[in-house]
This record gives structure tokens, sequence and C-alpha cells, in this order.
């Protein structure tokens, strides 16, 4: 009864449907299932790239670093580190993979020092395609690299044939963002023709970078200003740095030097302060471009490859059918002209068989041997009567001698012997 007697709390009033609440739901679940981010960090070794993801996240991804010597650079190729780590801020959990990439451009050789890059960010396009194309598609782990901060080097007055060569490779595989690295070594006139010169030439060599997203009509005037600014200070000139100093009785996070202390989180000082913002602000719309252009790009390269690869393999089939057609044709022609010499042979063996038959018919018989034995055995050797009755006959008292007898020995007759015995 106490059960029944309860009435259902709802906090809702009277005409208010509630569909309201759904940007709360969908806040709650992914509060609950938590956020996934992948960030890259090329450029050379000691421009400061582990120092300023350290700094940017309050962590410490690389606990472990070894720097290497300069004989080691000499034939070190560019190797791909991925080091994860879980941010926990209030409630908030992001899980944040980031992927150096070490030796990248300190080899001599630096013609292909991209390519192991590239084929890691197609290899996680390639293993995203596979889960989802599978059957567990509910708990599809997201590698692809959605943010690519590339480090250009302060001295070197603009870009240099690698940066041209790895940002015009991977600008259609993933968001490029473009650092100036170590910007405490400019002064400030010296950086804002640095940042003028770069702009000039991704646009002259028509380099697609990271476009942030338009304001719409609808938005505050703070979060358009500071839209403007970001836009305004690309390529980021940044300071790296986690020692903290104590200015004016403040802890601040900079570099001391002898002549006063750099402050990175200054925006009169480095551009780290708007570079967090961009990352921070806009992760999702990073997220969204990498789903909606980069990774639909892949799959769209990818089916095209597979369909012309199955056309090919049409068309190599219908080759091979008309190979094995003609092939057959040669063999049954072969077989009839082999089927015609044979009748021609039987013909010809036909006719000289017969051309035979008719000359054995006219000739005359010729007795085989044992037939003129046989013949010739009773008349060439008579009896003993017989004999005696020829030699006293009429013809026998004329004296003439008996036939002589035959050259040959004669054969075994029983009556003849008989005789020659009596």
């Amino acid at each position: 009864m106490a059960a029944e007697s309860r009435s259902f709390v709802n906090a809702d009033l009277p005409g208010y449907v509630g569909f309201a609440n759904l940007p709360n739901q969908i806040h709650r679940k992914s509060v609950k299932k938590g956020f996934e981010f992948t960030l890259m960090v090329v450029g050379e070794c000691g421009l400061g790239k582990s120092t300023l993801v350290n700094s940017l996240f309050l962590t410490d991804l690389y606990p472990d670093r070894v720097v290497p010597s300069a004989r080691d650079k000499i034939e070190k190729t560019v190797s791909i580190e991925a080091a994860s780590v879980e941010i926990l801020e209030r409630g908030v959990k992001l899980r944040l993979t980031v992927v150096d990439t070490p030796g990248f451009g300190d080899a001599l050789n630096t013609s292909n020092c991209f390519k192991s890059i590239t084929q890691y960010v197609d290899a996680q396009f390639e293993k995203y395609l596979k889960d989802e194309s599978g059957l567990n598609r509910r708990n599809i782990v997201d590698c692809r690299v959605h943010c690519c901060f590339y480090f250009i080097n302060p001295a070197g007055h603009g870009l240099r044939p690698l940066d041209v060569k790895f940002m015009k490779e991977l600008d259609r595989r993933v968001n490029i963002v473009p650092v100036i690295a170590k910007a405490d070594t400019l002064t400030r006139p010296e950086l804002i023709r640095l940042k003028r010169r770069i702009m000039d030439q991704i646009d002259a060599l028509n380099i697609q970078i990271y476009p942030l997203p338009d304001c719409d009509d609808d938005e505050d005037l703070e979060y358009k200003e500071q839209c403007k600014q970001l836009k305004e200070a690309i390529p980021y000139a940044v300071i790296g740095s986690n020692t903290m100093l104590e200015v004016q009785g403040r802890k601040v996070r900079g570099r001391l030097y002898p002549w006063g202390v750099v402050e990175i989180e200054n925006p009169d000082h480095s551009d780290f302060i708007k570079l967090r913002t961009m990352l921070v602000a806009h992760m999702q719309d990073l997220q969204e471009v990498t789903q909606d252009v980069h990774y639909e790009n892949f799959r769209l390269n990818r089916l095209k490859t597979h369909s012309n690869g199955t056309d090919s393999s049409v068309q190599n089939s219908t080759t091979e059918d008309r190979l094995t057609e003609k092939q057959l044709a040669e063999k049954d022609a072969e077989l009839r002209r082999m089927q015609e010499m044979l009748t021609k042979m039987q013909a010809e063996m036909a006719a000289k068989s017969a051309a035979g038959r008719s000359v054995d018919a006219d000739a005359p018989s010729v007795p085989t041997p044992a037939s003129r034995v046989t013949s010739a055995a009773a008349p060439a050797y008579p009896s003993a009567a017989a004999r005696n009755a020829n030699l006293s006959g009429p013809g026998g008292a004329s004296g003439q001698a008996p036939p002589p007898p035959p050259s040959h020995p004669p054969p075994y007759n029983k009556d003849y012997n008989e005789d020659l015995n009596y």
C-alpha cells in the first residue's frame, strides 16, 4: 500500500513536453563514456615537442625519454611512438593519445622520412574501416589521428623543402596546425615577418591546413572575437616549459633568462594560450572534420580501389576466357585435320589391300611344300609288287631300267619301309 500511495516525482511544468532535455541526456551519456582524442606532433629533434605537449595537458607523457646523441642521429630512421594517458577534469574523462615521431628530419637524407608517418595515418584509417565493417561495432576504439602539430624551425626563414613536402603529403589525411617552435628566440618584429612569410607560402603552394569553423550569426560577441584572434594567430608561435617560477608573488610557468622571465601563459609573450584554446574549444570539430572529410576521402579511395580491382579481375577473366576459346578452336581444328589424315590413310590401305587380292586371284596357284610331298609320296615310290609287275610285264622284257630315285631323302612311309625290309 505504501508503494501504491507514493506519487510520481516530476518537476516539469504544465505544458512542458520535455524534449528540451535531450542535450542534457547526451551530456550525461558522453560524460559517462568519456572522450577520445589523438594528437600527432611532428618536427625536428630539439624543437620542444615533448615539452609543449606536457605543458598543454599538465602531465608527463615521456618520463623515460632518452635524447639520442649526434652519432645516433646520423643513421636514425623515423619511428612512431604512441603514448596514451587518461586525464580527468571536473568529472570529464579524456583518453589522450599523443603520437610522437622521433627521428624526423634528423638524417642526412630526408627525402623519404615522411613515408612512415603517412603509412601510420593510413593504417589507422584502415583499422577503423575494418572495425566499422565488422560485427562488433559498438566498442570501436578510435585511433585515427585527429590533429597534427607541425613544428617549424624559427631559424629557417620560412618553410623549407622538407616542410613543404610533408604538409602537401599529409594535408589530405589529417588536420595540420602549423606551430613555430621556440618563439622566444625571435623578436616581436621578426616573429610577425616570419608568420606573414609562412602564410604566404602556404597560400601560394595551396597547402590545406586546418580551417577554423566560421561563427554563426547567433553566437555571442566574445566567441566571435575569440575565433577571430585564433585565426589571425596562425601559425602559432609557442614557448614550452614545465618549470614553475615565482614572479611578483605569483607562481607561473615560464623560462628564466638573465634579462627576465618569459611566461608561457602570457598572451603577450607566446601564443600558448591561443593554441590550447584552439585545441580544446574545437576538439569536437577536429574529430568531425576527421570523420566527415579525411576518413570519407580515404574510404572513397579504398572503395574505388576495390572497384577497379574487381573490374580488372573481370577483364582479366574475360581475356582468359577468350584465350581459352581460341585454344579450344585450334585444338578442334587440329583434331579434324588428324581425323582427315587418318581417314585418308585408311582409304589408301584399303585400296592397296583390294589390289593385292585381285593380283593373287589372277596368278596360278603354287602348291605348298607339304602338299607337294603328300601328292608325290604315293606315285614316286610304288610298292614292291608293282615294281615286280612292271619288270615281268610286257614292257619288262624290254630291259628298261626303273626311274632313278629322287635327289631328296624320301619321307617316312610305312608301306615303303616294309617293302624294303621285304
